[in-house]
């Protein structure tokens, strides 16, 4: 590590971070029907960033019980999928002829949830991916705005529905709420070439944890995944972030940082992420470096 460390131009060195800290994914239609968004409403009032994409319809082909053991089979896209579902004791699958069930002793009915076997059949066969279409942001003054209140008069969502769903798929949203607080990344580089401004390059370290506003970074979290995944139908962002001429990262240039990063790693969403520009995967980091010079990129790319 010294030699890549050695070629460093300060001993300090931050970049700011932010991620998701929770999510609700609904059907595009869901937005104007209330009683579907009452149950996840105290989750919507917080959720300023909303990913616009497609998801495979999935549908029960065959289910079959062995032991405590549930057997299924879903079509995703043509093709035929098998998961299996560990089922409590002494319940039992039944069919009315219309669809299937499981039969508690009690003789109460039941059946995995759409979210469940949707994550399932993600993890297990890497069948169920959403592709971004567009991402933005909801926020208004003072975070009154949040991602539904923008989407139910949102052009570019008319415009991705109005241009045809492929059949056999979704028009989804992902909602995503980002945490409340900021996150800094510090590197301590003893080898750097320069350690005559630590005290400065730290105190402008902690300024910026500590006075980084909630819009400022709903927008740089907006602004970095955009740039990571490049949507087919953003266009702002796309290849003008970073930049020095940007006002939402003119602090972090006069603080002197050296990177952005945003995360989505969320274990629980019920599908992979992807694009044209990345591949398919439930954990991403978009990791933007604020410096083009060698010395000055981000300590996460050594």
């Amino acid at each position: 590590m010294q030699n890549p460390l050695s070629e460093k131009s300060y001993d300090i060195e931050h970049s700011l971070g932010m991620y998701a800290l929770d999510y609700c994914v609904m059907n595009a239609d869901d937005i104007y029907d209330k009683e579907k968004l009452q149950p996840i409403k105290d989750t919507i009032k917080n959720c300023h960033i909303y990913l616009i994409g497609l998801t495979p319809i999935i549908h029960l082909v065959h289910a079959e019980q062995q032991s405590n053991i549930l057997f299924l089979k879903y079509r995703v896209d043509k093709e035929i999928h098998s998961i299996n579902v560990l089922l409590p004791e002494k319940v039992t699958l039944k069919s009315d002829n219309r669809k299937f069930y499981i039969e508690h002793p009690n003789g109460q009915r039941s059946w995995p949830s759409d979210e469940y076997i949707q994550t399932k059949l993600s993890n297990q066969t890497n069948s169920v991916n959403f592709e971004v279409k567009y991402i933005g942001q909801a926020y208004g003054k003072n975070g009154s705005r949040n991602a539904i209140d923008r989407l139910k008069s949102h052009e570019t969502l008319q415009k991705i529905a109005l241009k045809g769903i492929p059949e056999g798929y979704h028009l989804t949203l992902l909602l995503l709420s980002i945490q409340p607080n900021n996150q800094l990344y510090t590197l301590i580089n003893p080898f750097a070439k320069n350690n005559k401004d630590s005290n400065a390059r730290i105190n402008s370290g902690v300024n910026k944890l500590y006075n980084t506003t909630e819009h400022e970074r709903i927008t740089l979290y907006e602004a970095s995944l955009i740039r990571y995944f490049s949507p087919e139908f953003n266009k702002e962002f796309k290849d003008s972030f970073p930049c020095t001429n940007l006002k939402i990262l003119q602090d972090c240039y006069d603080k002197d940082f050296s990177g952005i990063i945003a995360e989505i790693c969320i274990d629980t969403l019920p599908f992979k992420l992807f694009t044209e520009k990345v591949k398919a995967k439930l954990y991403h980091i978009a990791k933007h470096d604020l410096h083009k010079n060698k010395n000055r990129r981000m300590f996460f790319n050594l």
